[in-house]
């Protein structure tokens, strides 16, 4: 079962904040002159001071309702952290990898409903992005853009085609792991140029390869993985709609046992 963190957590804004400002117009008011009447009743003798103790779960509002506040403006505006569960993007981004993901590069989205309120930008191509899976959007993947709207993107012979113009490829040498790694044994390592944009890839020479053409329609975007022969993306199941974007990744903030990667960033 996928945890919709988002949507408990703007839940959870609002239900703190509904309660703290229900107390604060009507509630409070009643208390404090509860206690006036009380202090008066008490008479001028009296040496300790009349209070009405705030309700526990009122507390509990207004203490919670910043930092929860704080965290939902972060995450849903600013940066998002995510953590890489494949190696689909292998050598970019291994599994186990803690990303961070800015959210505001392709404009600004409301929480939950993922409404674009403001527009700063698209993704280019040979961005990393992080998106909601179309035929799942409770699911997160991230991938390489290759295909802008209007591109007619080709993948023949482990190579991909920009308008057909061949992406330039290196041959940079065999690709050497873990050792405990037996899946990508046999496969090469390549840098690769989109149109301008140097990126490392793997490619398993034996393996099966969906090849094919394809058209990217307005407002979306063809991705691949980096690890082309290990990658479920755009060549399966089609494209990722603008809606579906969730923010550029830009930077590796953990990976435990693998401190070297810590703060590298994503290109």
């Amino acid at each position: 079962m996928n945890f919709d963190f988002p949507t408990i957590l703007t839940f959870a804004v609002g239900i703190s904040g509904a309660i703290w400002a229900f107390d604060a117009a009507l509630l409070a008011p009643r208390r404090r002159l509860a206690a006036a009447r009380a202090a008066e009743g008490a008479g001028e003798g009296s040496a300790a001071p009349v209070t009405v103790s705030e309700p526990l779960l009122v507390e509990y509002a207004r203490s919670f309702f910043p930092v929860l506040l704080a965290v939902l403006v972060l995450r849903s505006f600013l940066v998002e952290p995510f953590r890489i569960p494949s190696g689909s993007m292998m050598p970019t981004l291994f599994s186990g990898d803690f990303i961070l993901v800015n959210k505001f590069t392709y404009g600004i989205r409301l929480p939950v409903i993922n409404k674009k309120i403001i527009d700063l930008g698209d993704p280019q191509r040979g961005d990393v992005v992080v998106f909601r899976y179309p035929r799942d959007p409770s699911t997160d993947y991230i991938k390489r853009v290759v295909g802008l709207p209007g591109d007619r993107v080709s993948y023949y012979n482990k190579t991909v085609f920009i308008n057909g113009t061949p992406a330039e490829q290196q041959y940079l040498g065999p690709y050497v792991g873990p050792l405990d790694d037996a899946e990508m044994q046999g496969a090469v390592r390549i840098q690769e140029n989109l149109t301008g944009v140097e990126h490392q890839l793997l490619i398993r020479p034996q393996a099966f390869s969906v090849e094919g053409e394809f058209v990217v329609p307005e407002g979306s975007y063809f991705v691949m993985g980096d690890n082309r022969d290990n990658s479920n993306d755009s060549r399966y199941w089609g494209v990722v709609p603008d809606e579906n974007l969730v923010g550029r990744a830009f930077l590796i903030w953990f990976h435990w046992g693998e401190w070297g990667r810590i703060g590298d960033t994503i290109h």
